[in-house]
């Protein structure tokens, strides 16, 4: 039997490249002699670059220095060369959340992913990625267009990764849904919205695309610079293999650090359900029934927090008892009812 283990990064717990080798090692353990292969995968979040660094052997990580931080400070800059001419730039890794030293809401700037992407252009890029989820500002992508300059997309064009979506304005957009997780104030919601509205007016492009408002509106900058969005965790499986690998297995197991209604809306685990015929979803927590078989690492350890504390112990486990679905039931817990 051939299974091929693709999950994300539990999110604050696990990184997808260890939740994978957790999970691989767990079905091998009852299941010796099947073909197991790890697919890490991302949804243009956080772990992006991870994930391809550990699925694309010819990725080759580029320093670009020292750029600007969200919070004005200097931080490292990376991008990934691929053999082809693409660059691979993450959003997370210089402009997110978790390097905020304390929110700033109003203050927190995209600016080190533009300086980042013009290095990777300036190396003579053919293509460009731009993973974006993981963001600390809602600044429209001002200052990440500033830092551009007067750049454009390479010859193959700029493809932006993102992880909701969501429009630029209004009551479902970049302020009203995401700036109060960075720390905004209901005051300053109304703010951002309207700075965002000024942006718009500025740049001219449609706010309505969907991902417009990811990133608190750097995809609605990178859209209007002219670069194309998609979402992130189908174009994360063609880069990896996964669609390919996926179509010739027996089972997928995928999972993330919650399932919920949200992950049916592009994120990993709801790809990998609409791309593949069997799938095991395991996950930290499973809010909502996926309709295959799937393991909650919460109840495997009894409370969350000791899921938490454990995790590639607990995704051992999950994957022991996929395969121990397997023995039992055969493909069928793993099909989709009907």
């Amino acid at each position: 039997m051939r299974v091929v283990v693709a999950p994300d990064s539990f999110k604050g717990t696990c990184a997808a490249d260890r939740a994978a080798a957790a999970i691989a090692d767990g079905w091998r353990a009852a299941r010796r002699g099947d073909d197991v292969v790890q697919i890490p995968q991302a949804d243009g979040g956080d772990g992006t670059l991870r994930a391809l660094v550990s699925a694309i052997p010819h990725a080759v990580p580029r320093s670009v220095g020292r750029v600007t931080g969200p919070a004005g400070q200097d931080v490292g800059g990376i991008y990934l060369e691929m053999r082809d001419g693409t660059a691979v730039v993450e959003l997370a890794m210089v402009s997110g959340f978790t390097l905020m030293p304390r929110l700033d809401p109003l203050g927190a700037t995209s600016r080190g992913l533009g300086e980042v992407m013009a290095r990777a252009l300036d190396a003579g890029c053919e293509r460009l990625v731009v993973a974006i989820g993981g963001s600390a500002s809602t600044d429209g992508g001002l200052p990440m267009l500033e830092a551009l300059g007067d750049r454009r997309p390479p010859a193959r064009g700029a493809v932006v990764l993102t992880d909701v979506r969501a429009p630029l304005l209004g009551p479902a957009g970049a302020a009203a849904v995401f700036a109060p997780q960075k720390g905004a104030s209901a005051a300053e919601v109304a703010l951002l919205e309207a700075r965002l509205e000024a942006v718009a007016a500025r740049l001219g492009a449609d706010p309505t695309v969907p991902g417009a408002g990811a990133a608190g509106g750097v995809g609605y900058a990178l859209s209007a610079w002219g670069a194309t969005l998609v979402e992130g965790a189908p174009e994360i499986a063609r880069l990896t293999g996964l669609d390919a690998a996926g179509a010739a297995a027996d089972l997928v197991l995928t999972g993330e650090g919650r399932f919920d209604a949200q992950s049916l809306l592009g994120k990993v685990t709801g790809h990998a359900l609409a791309a593949f015929p069997r799938v095991g979803v395991i996950a930290g927590e499973v809010a909502a029934d996926p309709g295959v078989w799937s393991a909650s690492l919460a109840t495997l350890a009894g409370t969350r927090e000791a899921a938490m504390a454990e995790p590639e112990r607990w995704l051992e486990a999950a994957g022991r008892a996929a395969a121990a679905a397997r023995e039992r039931s055969g493909p069928r817990p793993f099909e989709p009812a009907g």
